[in-house]
């Protein structure tokens, strides 16, 4: 067998934001031993990560008790004003480890819906960041979409064509063609569209990089939760590309040995979530192949 070309990305794995709320939820339980530390939903998509918590004593949430004891966590993708009002009302002492970058997108479109704009939130409608952006908006307007297509916009033209201003704000993981079709339908039936390009530079420039290495690989490897936003997306582009897989971590890989054995140049990525640990295993098992 040819001896593999194995690349490694260099934006592959935690984010900054992901790595300060896992960071900082460790060390408040080592500070606070005595105290329940808790987190409202999973901290980050990454059930590997979620069970090292739960053995250190941070125990996941999914919904606001009537009485809470201790600390409770808001995780990097946010929480709607009236939940944060929740917790304390629990009485749950409050640490908010939102991503300042999911925050940036939060305060834009807060911005847009005072200014009186209809406002575009581009983004899936169901992740936790988005019910967070758009909650905050709601509280300035009554005018304010969520579409991750054209096709999920098109039920408001008639809307956005009364409208004098659009604003656009974007969820920080999503994919900057997504970002680019939507505006360019809304200068098409509308006249001043605002646009906050809010893709966060972690996954501008983890894909940008993906990209260019799929450009000259037989084989992409993405290592991520398939819950996982950017990582979904990451692995969408690449799949345009060249042959991509999306794996949540090596124990997977067997099931594509044929397809391995065939490649001799293999690079791998690894999502904003992804533990440095699930990639260096993809790597030795890739090697071990070699």
């Amino acid at each position: 067998m040819n001896s593999r070309n194995i690349k490694l990305a260099k934006f592959a794995g935690f984010c900054y934001g992901v790595k300060r709320a896992v960071e900082t939820a460790k060390k408040l339980k080592v500070e606070n031993p005595e105290k329940n530390v808790y987190i409202l939903g999973e901290l980050i998509h990454n059930s590997d990560v979620i069970k090292e918590l739960e053995e250190l004593g941070i125990k996941t949430i999914y919904s606001v008790p009537q009485k809470g004891d201790g600390i409770c966590i808001v995780r990097s993708h946010g929480e709607a004003p009236d939940v944060f009002e929740q917790l304390k009302n629990a009485g749950f002492e409050v640490v908010d480890l939102t991503c300042p970058d999911v925050k940036k997108v939060q305060q834009r479109a807060v911005e847009l819906a005072k200014d009186n704009c209809f406002v575009v939130i581009v983004g899936k409608s169901n992740h936790p960041e988005v019910i967070a952006i758009k909650a905050n908006a709601d509280l300035y307007s009554d005018k304010v979409a969520v579409a991750a297509s054209v096709e999920e916009l098109k039920p408001y033209e008639e809307i956005i064509k009364a409208q004098k201003k659009v604003g656009v704000v974007v969820q920080t993981t999503q994919m900057v063609k997504t970002l680019n079709d939507i505006v360019e339908y809304l200068n098409s039936i509308t006249g001043e569209v605002i646009v906050h390009n809010t893709i966060c530079q972690s996954t501008a420039m983890r894909q940008k990089e993906a990209k260019e290495l799929a450009e000259e690989s037989d084989l992409m490897i993405v290592a991520g939760s398939k819950k996982s936003a950017n990582t979904t997306h990451l692995a969408e582009v690449l799949k345009d590309i060249t042959r991509t897989i999306h794996i949540e971590n090596s124990s997977e890989l067997s099931e594509y040995q044929d397809l391995i054995n065939k490649s001799e140049k293999i690079s791998i990525t690894a999502g904003a979530s992804t533990p440095q640990k699930v990639i260096n295993q993809v790597i030795e098992y890739i090697e071990k192949e070699n």
